[in-house]
């Protein structure tokens, strides 16, 4: 629809007599495809209003915790809530499998693989999800390498799925899972919904997917109908993860995830615009409707651009390229790299995406194929990798600065302040660490530009005198004063305080996906004992996208679920000095230093006595 609209002048019988526009699975079209999506919605209801129709939405999605407003969001329209389910479903058996419990160490992506195996042999055709293309790639070379001599039948019948493969490719792995020629697949989210690949038998969810919603839609691809089926969770030992190895309830109860759709992300705002003027001259007083208070600003911006011009009949697209090929529904930036192979592409990725894993040294999986790579041209977006076969991987570390650009909203919780505004973050990528299994075995430095991005964050801050209180009461433990006795370093209180507000930061970012729905990446955060901007100790947590996603705001809205949730999954955990599960994060570029269990427990209760839960 797309890239129809340019050409609704032919379309012009079926946009007059559209009544119904239905909206499957609806809950996908959140963050940063949600809000292209909700501004195509309003670009399709435009064309329909000038060829004189009104179509009724339907709109199906899972359960959420503001459907209404969601919906409304999604579409500008107002909503009945139909909420029972009267769908034939068989018998699902849901298995929680938490390979850290009791202080066990068994690696989650080995133990995916040992049940993908196992499922496999007994017959059952299986779908193995994972949270990231590398380990989709990983977990089925591993599993083909596990085969016995007597076996040699199914490697072939055991393949990788993602985003990124040829068309062709991909269709050949789904009609090899409809027909049951294939027997097991890897594969990332881009199984979970909306491609025809039959009812399987078995489904494994190799870590927790980020929401509630898309743990229940993975594993609802096993036992279509009314046939019998299981689904398999396998944890990480994340914040999230642990926490429903903790309270499997959650999953079968009211859901507490909101979906967010953001409507003034500039650059999205300046994509659909440009796309609405290519499709039919822009009228300030009948268009705001559709493309916000904000369109005569856009305009002026677009036309400063050549992007627009002005005529008797209204704004018009004056652009060279056609506008809806130049604007992507699932990212905002416009950089595209192409992965080469020997002058073939091998698959395509957005900058932020390259420099995660693909810059110069990273190991590229492809098809169960690993692939180093030699150069990446910033210039002309060229990554040139070569087939080399190792038996490692690599993970990029950043490292993150911010500052406050402006204040949207404040508000005092006792004496701590709470804020919601735009930021300008500054992402530097030095480092990369080299990983066999689950252990880092080297580290090696990079050199790339920074990425710099404006975005919206919240954060919240604490009175210096904390840093006392903290001190005065950690400073009598024997973990502390075990530490001065060795070290006789005055920066230790520094040190105990930095490491709580590290450890709050990290435990808000790994809980806040429960309560909006994103995922962890989606979100980045700095914590410091002092911040310039704000003059004082400071915790920020910000969208991970330029102009900001609405998942931010949100958090503001929420921020006293959060924190009751943060301090419940750090209390419960069993650790004394903090591990994955509760404070430790996988993407921190400071390798998780300082931390301290013990006081981010003391912070997050000073944010409870203040009132906030």
């Amino acid at each position: 629809m797309h890239h129809i609209l340019p050409w609704n002048y032919k379309w012009q019988h079926f946009f007059s007599n559209l009544k119904f526009i239905v909206l499957d699975e609806a809950h996908i079209y959140r963050g940063v495809f949600g809000s292209n999506v909700s501004l195509l919605i309003r670009r399709i209801e435009r064309v329909c209003e000038y060829y004189g129709s009104s179509p009724q939405f339907i709109i199906s999605t899972a359960t959420l915790a503001n459907p209404i407003e969601f919906a409304e969001k999604l579409t500008g329209l107002k909503y009945k809530l139909i909420s029972e389910d009267g769908s034939p479903k068989g018998k699902k058996y849901f298995i929680f499998y938490n390979p850290y419990k009791n202080g066990d160490y068994l690696s989650t992506h080995q133990e995916s693989k040992r049940l993908f195996l196992f499922f496999i042999r007994e017959g059952l055709q299986t779908l193995c999800f994972t949270v990231s293309r590398k380990m989709s790639e990983l977990i089925a070379r591993w599993s083909k390498e596990s085969l016995d001599n007597s076996e040699e039948h199914l490697k072939d019948k055991i393949m990788a799925y993602r985003a990124g493969y040829l068309p062709e490719e991909r269709r050949r792995i789904e009609n090899g899972l409809k027909n049951g020629v294939i027997k097991g697949v890897t594969s990332t989210n881009a199984l979970e919904l909306g491609i025809d690949i039959g009812g399987l038998d078995s489904v494994i969810i190799s870590g927790y997917p980020g929401t509630i919603i898309s743990t229940w839609q993975q594993a609802g691809r096993a036992g279509r109908g009314a046939s019998d089926s299981v689904a398999t969770l396998v944890a990480f030992q994340n914040q999230l993860d642990q926490y429903f190895m903790r309270h499997p309830e959650m999953f079968f109860g009211k859901s507490h995830e909101h979906a967010i759709i953001d409507l003034s992300n500039p650059y999205i705002l300046f994509g659909h615009t440009m796309c609405a003027s290519s499709e039919l001259p822009i009228v300030l007083d009948r268009d705001k409707k559709y493309l916000g208070g904000y369109l005569p600003q856009v305009l002026d911006e677009l036309k400063n651009e050549s992007l627009v011009k002005e005529t008797p009949n209204g704004w018009i697209y004056s652009g060279s390229k056609s506008a809806s090929m130049v604007v992507s529904l699932d990212s905002i930036s416009s950089d595209i790299f192409k992965v080469m192979h020997l002058n073939k592409t091998l698959e395509t990725m957005d900058r932020g995406q390259a420099y995660r894993e693909a810059h110069e040294g990273a190991v590229l999986l492809h098809q169960g194929e690993t692939y180093i790579v030699d150069s990446m041209d910033l210039k002309k977006c060229i990554i040139k990798v070569n087939k080399t076969d190792v038996d490692f991987y690599t993970q990029v570390l950043k490292e993150s600065f911010v500052s406050v650009i402006d204040i949207i909203d404040k508000k005092s919780i006792g004496n701590l302040e709470l804020f919601v505004g735009h930021l300008k973050v500054t992402e530097n990528y030095n480092a990369y660490k080299i990983m066999k299994g689950d252990s880092t075995i080297g580290y090696k430095n990079i050199y790339l530009p920074p990425l710099e991005f404006d975005t919206v964050g919240f954060w919240f801050t604490f009175p210096c005198s904390v840093e006392e209180e903290l001190w005065e009461k950690r400073s009598k433990e024997d973990d502390i004063l075990e530490m001065l006795i060795k070290r006789k370093n005055l920066d230790i209180r520094k040190e105990i305080f930095g490491g709580a507000l590290h450890g709050i930061e990290h435990a808000m970012i790994g809980i806040m996906p429960f309560h909006v729905m994103c995922d962890r990446w989606d979100i980045g955060g700095i914590s410091t004992n002092f911040h310039p901007s704000t003059g004082k100790p400071t915790v920020f947590i910000y969208d991970g996208f330029e102009g900001g996603i609405g998942l931010s705001e949100k958090a503001y809205e929420l921020f006293n679920e959060i924190v009751g949730t943060s301090l419940e999954l750090v209390e419960e955990c069993n650790c004394s000095v903090g591990c994955p599960s509760c404070i430790y994060s996988p993407k921190c570029g400071n390798d998780n230093k300082p931390m301290d269990k013990k006081g981010a427990i003391f912070l997050l209760e000073k944010i409870k006595a203040n009132g906030c839960v």
